[in-house]
């Protein structure tokens, strides 16, 4: 049986739903928009900070599966390791390897900029979404929390048949991180994954209600109780709820892809883009509709920053271009540039760079990372957990 990253198995990716799953056509998840309007986290609490806050390092694991990735697993290395060596330019890069031997061939193919150990075994390369939530309290103190991943509400298995049993790993990987780093760790009591929430830092969480209010990850939970749960363990105290796409890809709607925070009071949205699926570019559109009439826990009115898809993939087969994961969104922030993408349409590709350069004031280094995106089905901010200083 092909696995989902089976170069063989066209269209078939991270993000791409199996015909034999049997599943209807994706529908749009669309629920009440705002939470209740709360005041601020008081000064000095516990909080997971903005992503644009200083860095400690960035974890990244290295993949080493063929029961997963099959036969495009060492193209993906290829592309892990060029994201890695980039961000190491910024800011240190810890990346985790499944034993010696895969140790050793990530340290070949890395470089002596990033150091890679063997001591927290990983069973894949999504560290936003099995590494931990680091939280500072503003004082110098240090600490995690995790949110229990299970391979995406078990999508991984039903999805693509990749055993459950090859996730394993996975599912600690957040509390010997913590460990690794010195910090005490706590497990929530929501199932998810880092790249279905975005965080301002300063109050605000942004979700879409199709990853968290769904019973392969909470059965039995009201969205009321899920969003206190994320409010407190995130250090927030308002929660913007989003459209978002269910059954579509594995990861139910991660809003990662979409929506990105740049900062307290400033959000970022990709919009349009020909190659995208008419599902995504609805979705991408409901969620800007909502965000621009949002407020954050300080009561400010949102600033909504907007870029476009790109309208081709010239390097990419016509056939798989509708399952491609082409988000410029999906990038990683280190301390001193912005990493992202290029999929080949030049005047999309500056346009978005330019962009993202501005909101931030910061460099963007675009990269080629066509096998990660498309046969991986995630990016750049997929594969990276920042850890902060404290």
């Amino acid at each position: 049986m092909k696995t989902q990253h089976d170069g063989n198995s066209a269209g078939i990716s991270r993000r791409t739903l199996l015909a034999r799953t049997g599943a209807a056509a994706a529908a749009l998840a669309v629920g009440p928009v705002l939470g209740g309007i709360q005041p601020a986290r008081a000064a000095g609490s516990w909080r997971v900070p903005g992503e644009e806050s200083l860095h400690k390092r960035t974890w990244m694991a290295w993949p080493s599966s063929s029961t997963i990735w099959g036969s495009t697993l060492s193209m993906v290395q290829a592309d892990i390791a060029k994201l890695a060596q980039a961000i190491a330019t910024y800011e240190p890069v810890t990346m985790c390897a499944d034993g010696s031997t895969a140790a050793s061939q990530a340290s070949t193919m890395c470089g002596p900029t990033v150091t890679v150990i063997s001591s927290i075994p990983v069973s894949d390369c999504w560290m936003r979404d099995t590494g931990p939530m680091f939280r500072t309290d503003g004082a110098g103190a240090l600490d995690t929390f995790g949110l229990n991943f299970n391979a995406w509400g078990e999508n991984a298995t039903s999805f693509y048949g990749i055993p459950a049993s090859a996730y394993d790993k996975d599912r600690t990987v957040a509390q010997q991180v913590a460990a690794y780093a010195g910090a005490s760790f706590a497990k929530a009591d929501v199932v998810g994954e880092g790249g279905g929430v975005e965080y301002d830092g300063d109050g605000t969480l942004m979700v879409t209600e199709s990853c968290w209010v769904n019973d392969n990850r909470n059965p039995g939970k009201t969205r009321d109780q899920i969003e206190a749960e994320l409010l407190a363990r995130f250090g927030a105290s308002k929660m913007i709820w989003l459209p978002g796409v269910t059954g579509k890809d594995v990861t139910d709607g991660h809003i990662d892809g979409t929506a990105r925070y740049i900062k307290p009071g400033v959000v970022m949205v990709q919009l349009g883009g020909a190659v995208r699926q008419d599902v995504w570019t609805a979705n991408a559109q409901a969620i800007h509709d909502v965000l621009v009439n949002a407020t954050d826990a300080r009561g400010r009115q949102l600033q909504v920053l907007t870029i476009e898809g790109p309208d081709s993939l010239p390097r990419i087969p016509a056939g798989q271009q509708s399952t491609f994961l082409s988000s410029y969104m999906n990038w990683a922030v280190t301390n001193q540039a912005v990493i992202t993408t290029q999929f080949g349409d030049t005047a999309k590709d500056e346009a978005a760079r330019t962009a993202i350069a501005a909101a931030y004031g910061r460099p963007v280094v675009q990269l080629n990372l066509d096998n990660l995106y498309g046969k991986g089905g995630g990016g750049a901010h997929c594969v990276t957990m920042q850890e902060p200083n404290p």
